[in-house]
């Protein structure tokens, strides 16, 4: 009796543990998606502002025609965050389903094996 316990306990832990290692993968393969998001969103935008700084610094620029300039590349600037933002929380519920469903799955035991005629 205590043999069978003890395997259906053994097969519960490594599925569970399955299931614990999958989940944590799922949340790692988020973390480096929405960190990829977030660094070309700031690398756009980084691209955008220092070459608004560029005409910026130039002897013959006026301020007066780049202000409508600069005003268009804070608000690009702007959206991009914004849809990095979008991004990111569309990875977070795709993740959190798949966990979810990783977390509905029964935990079920290999199949019982037949017991031997003493």
């Amino acid at each position: 009796m205590s043999a069978r316990f003890d395997a259906s306990f053994n097969d519960y832990t490594r599925h569970l543990a399955a299931a614990a290692n999958r989940a944590n993968r799922l949340a790692l393969e988020n973390a480096e998606s929405a960190f990829g998001v977030q660094l070309r969103a700031f690398e756009r935008n980084a691209n955008a502002t220092a070459g608004f700084i560029g005409e910026l610094s130039q002897a013959g620029a006026e301020l007066p025609t780049l202000l409508p300039k600069g005003l268009q590349v804070a608000g690009d600037n702007l959206q991009r965050l914004g849809n990095a933002g979008q991004e990111m929380l569309d990875l977070g519920l795709k993740t959190g389903i798949a966990i979810g469903e990783l977390a509905r799955q029964p935990f079920t035991p290999a199949p019982a094996q037949p017991r031997k005629a003493r």
